[in-house]
């Protein structure tokens, strides 16, 4: 075992594959990148990028676990199985894809399925599924997964995790950037000009694409698993009392470090709202816009109390599948002007990738023992190595 390990780590160049399912649990984000060196002297290269679709019955069984849950631990048990069986898939096919050989690829890091996130509770908690000794078995491949799980153990939020990536590829010396991913859930790395990993700050800003995604679903009666470049949010008109009521929801106010989930955001949170739109008279179209908003000024109503006071932040780059909804980027765009806002692929991330590309960096980390938390993003009291290793 030890010297699989002792051999990786006299490459200079690694070909590891990165795995991201996010909260939509659409598919699995699989990218497969050259990574040279590590720590500062990290970089990447990425060579393939697919993701691969999670079958409907499993994923209809994950939408059950989700908080507000309708499950067993038997259901449980038997998902975190199937999953690990569809991340390795993800990996057999990005690397068919590639034309790569299965046997030039050196490591795995796979961030699993979220299924519960509780740092805020008595007992401190996270759940990812998706069992990476499936990953490993089925591939022949050293793969790192669990990596929330340290510094929760050590009194931080388990989240976000990605800054430390962030800080290693995005930094600037002369100018200082925010970092402002839009997944399901909104969160931003600041990075001030040079700055020590230690100045860097994290959080979560609130929803992303969760409330949007939730609605369309249930307006369209699962024919669309969200809202196309935005075109129902545009044909609509935001209700300013009711977006009024969801910049009061606390976790906006709530000072970081802080992460969200769908425990606050979730199918239960979105439900309600379309029975309170139809009780006020609010059509479909303007319910979208209104959340669609919300997205936008609960991001912008974060930076103004905990970022722009602090920080000149000279440029915004935004990844995450929210760039490719031009109406929630249009109002990103107003609301941060004069400050330029851009697309992350314009600084050569694919945004699409980026958060999977962020775990296969992760994983190097940690092969070469490096810790890679940011404690002044997550709260954790030290600095820890992620990730548990399965060969």
């Amino acid at each position: 075992m030890y010297e699989k390990i002792l051999e990786l780590l006299k490459k200079g160049k690694k070909k590891v594959i990165g795995l991201m399912s996010g909260t939509s649990a659409d598919g699995v984000d699989s990218a497969l990148v050259e990574i040279e060196g590590h720590g500062l002297n990290t970089n990447v290269n990425l060579i393939e990028f697919i993701t691969y679709p999670i079958p409907k019955n499993v994923k209809s069984l994950l939408f059950d676990v989700f908080p507000p849950a309708r499950c067993s631990v038997e259901d449980i048990c038997k998902l975190n199985f199937a999953i690990g069986e569809i991340f390795a898939k993800a990996v057999l096919e990005v690397i068919k894809k590639s034309g790569i050989s299965i046997d030039d690829i050196d490591l795995i890091g796979s961030h699993g399925q979220t299924i519960c996130h509780l740092p805020n509770a008595e007992i401190k908690s996270t759940l990812q599924i998706g069992e990476p000794a499936v990953i490993a078995n089925r591939t022949g491949i050293i793969t790192i997964a669990d990596f929330r799980v340290a510094d929760v153990a050590v009194g931080g939020q388990g989240a976000p995790l990605v800054p430390y990536v962030d800080f290693l590829l995005l930094r600037d010396e002369k100018k200082s950037r925010a970092i402002q991913n839009i997944g399901g859930i909104s969160n931003v790395t600041v990075l001030p000009t040079g700055s020590d990993l230690d100045k860097v700050i994290a959080f979560d800003t609130g929803p992303g694409n969760m409330i949007i995604d939730e609605i369309v679903r249930i307006i369209t009666n699962n024919s669309q698993n969200y809202d196309y470049d935005g075109e129902i949010a545009k044909k609509g008109v935001t209700n300013d009392d009711l977006l009024t009521e969801l910049l009061n929801h606390p976790f906006i106010n709530l000072d970081p470090p802080k992460t969200t989930g769908r425990e606050d955001f979730g199918k239960y949170f979105a439900q309600s709202l379309i029975e309170q739109a139809k009780s006020i008279g609010i059509c479909e179209s303007d319910l979208v816009a209104t959340v669609t908003e919300f997205t936008a000024r609960s991001i912008y109503e974060n930076y103004s109390k905990f970022i722009l006071p602090n920080y000149d932040i000279s440029e915004i780059l935004v990844c995450g599948g929210g760039v490719h909804n031009q109406t929630l980027m249009g109002l990103l765009k107003c609301l941060f002007y004069p400050i330029n806002v851009y697309k992350v692929d314009d600084f050569g991330l694919p945004s699409d990738a980026k958060e999977a590309i962020a775990f296969a960096v992760l994983a190097n980390e940690t092969i070469h023992g490096n810790p890679s938390n940011v404690p002044s993003a997550t709260g954790a009291n030290r600095p820890v190595v992620l990730g548990k290793i399965v060969i």
